[in-house]
Parts: structure tokens; C-alpha cells; sequence
């Protein structure tokens, strides 16, 4: 009888708690890198400034949220050669931002999809999240930038090419 009572304990101790989804950190940062490579080898004249690796973080029964800060171009600092900057050089640079927000969505989005595939103990169920936020200074204009861009969705979803792109939530503050 104190056996069957053992038993039974030890059954239903194990009942209470989920099971740990099996996410490890080497494969956050091997998802980590893969973001930073596909953000400064951007098929263009110029890569976006990448300001610090991508974090990741494994939040269990919710997913994986990955966050980098870019700035959209370089952009060259003062001197004391070149003091200020004109009006010309400034719209300018916004306007190239204004052009590579296309870019970096798409990238996003392919970050998203990626991440879903190589992330296999991650639960069908939970979701990728990828957040960039998008680095300005305080002389630029901002009309049309969004200072942050957030990616969701379900992994099952973005492993599916038939539900990817109506199942990817875009926010942008």
C-alpha cells in the first residue's frame, strides 16, 4: 500500500507543473547572430548601423522575443571640419530612411520565419516576436520613421507558407 501511496504522489506531482519547453540559450544566440548577419549584409550600397547585438529572451508559455536598435544609414558625425549639417544633408538622410523601411520590414519578416524553423523547441503554439527599434537623433526629422517596429506571430503559422504573411501582427509606435 505505501508503495501504490508513493506512486500516486509522485504521479501527481508531476501533473501540476507544465513540462520546460526544452529552450536552451545557445539556441537563442544562434538566432541572435543569424538576425545581426541578415541586418549589416543588406544587399544595398550602404547596411544598416546595427547599435549593439540582438537580444533574445525565452519567455516559457508565451515565446521568443528578439530585439536589436538600428539606425536605418550611417550617418557621419561632426567634426571640426564639418560643424553642422544642412537642410540639404538632412533631407537627405530621410529620405534614404523613408527608403529603407521597405528593406528592413522585409528582413523582419524573414527573421520571423527563419527563427520559427530553427527554433524547434520552441512550441508549435507560442509565438516569435522580432522588435527593432530605430535610432534618430535629435536634429533629424522624424515624419514618416517609427521610432519602433514590433513582428509577431504563432510558430505553427510562420512555419506554414500558405499562413505566413496574413498571420504576422505588425505594430509600429
Amino acid at each position: 500500500m505505501n508503495g501504490l501511496a508513493i506512486f500516486l504522489a509522485l504521479f501527481f506531482a508531476g501533473q501540476g507543473s507544465p513540462a520546460h519547453s526544452g529552450m536552451t540559450r545557445t539556441a537563442l544566440a544562434t538566432v541572435e547572430k543569424d538576425f545581426d548577419g541578415r541586418l549589416t549584409r543588406v544587399n544595398t550600397p550602404d547596411s544598416f548601423d546595427l547599435l549593439g547585438p540582438t537580444r533574445g529572451v525565452y519567455l516559457e508559455g508565451y515565446g521568443v522575443v528578439f530585439s536589436a536598435e538600428v539606425n536605418l544609414v550611417v550617418t557621419p558625425n561632426l567634426s571640426p571640419f564639418h560643424q553642422q549639417f544642412t537642410k540639404a544633408e538632412i533631407e537627405r538622410w530621410h529620405e534614404r530612411k523613408l527608403q529603407r523601411l521597405p528593406l528592413l520590414k522585409q528582413n523582419m519578416r524573414a527573421m520571423l520565419a527563419a527563427s520559427a524553423a530553427s527554433l524547434e523547441n520552441l512550441p508549435p503554439s507560442e509565438q516569435v516576436v522580432v522588435a527593432v527599434t530605430l535610432f534618430r537623433y535629435a536634429w533629424e526629422d522624424s515624419s514618416g520613421v517609427p521610432s519602433q517596429i514590433v513582428m509577431q506571430a504563432e510558430r505553427q503559422k510562420l512555419l506554414g507558407n500558405a499562413t505566413r504573411e496574413s498571420a504576422i501582427h505588425t505594430v509600429e509606435f
